[in-house]
């Protein structure tokens, strides 16, 4: 399975671009699962 997981956001004063990242990074150690992280905007920082 392949999931792409897109965060855009300021880059302060929330943690939803965090809590993107634990989100990749969980299911990216799971087996037969294919993460990409896009980073956009703001996220980058």
């Amino acid at each position: 399975m392949n999931i792409l997981i897109i965060l855009n956001d300021p880059p302060y004063g929330t943690e939803r671009c965090y809590n993107g990242l634990r989100l990749a990074g969980s299911l990216s150690k799971r087996e037969g699962i294919n993460v990409r992280v896009f980073l956009f905007g703001d996220a980058v920082v």
